[in-house]
């Protein structure tokens, strides 16, 4: 507030109306604590949110509107944790591969969610089943 970022502002009350609707919908009082896990759960979902809207903002030719959502998305992005690179991905994936004895790609989907049960909150879903998708090929 003392810095006049208008936009960090906006986005950390938006955070903490989130996360009082969150407990809310979750069976607890506004008093209660929001345990690490649901806090992660709630700006990621916020950060989807942003980066949805600056797909259709794109796509609907409102350049000025993408670019405030933008703004709100990398202040998001500093509250999340840093997230996995394919490379280090795949390292896991063919350890994971091969413990598992998983040789044939109809076992594919179980592979990736036995991955994703382990990676939880370090790595995109869409990377992990990109690397195991490459692991097949």
């Amino acid at each position: 507030m003392l810095a006049k970022d208008a936009v960090r502002l906006s986005v950390v009350r938006n955070m903490v109306s989130s996360f009082m609707n969150e407990l809310v919908a979750t069976g607890k009082t506004p008093q209660d604590i929001l345990d690490d896990a649901g806090v992660l759960k709630v700006i990621k979902r916020l950060s989807n949110q942003r980066k949805d809207s600056i797909e259709q903002f794109v796509k609907g030719g409102r350049p000025e509107l993408a670019e405030s959502e933008q703004a709100e998305l990398a202040i998001l992005d500093t509250y999340l944790p840093t997230l996995m690179s394919r490379e280090e991905i795949k390292v896991v994936a063919l350890a994971k591969k091969a413990a598992l004895g998983v040789t044939d790609k109809a076992k594919a989907g179980q592979l990736t969610g036995i991955i994703m049960k382990d990676l939880a909150g370090k790595a995109g879903g869409g990377d992990v089943k990109a690397v195991v998708d490459e692991l097949f090929v």
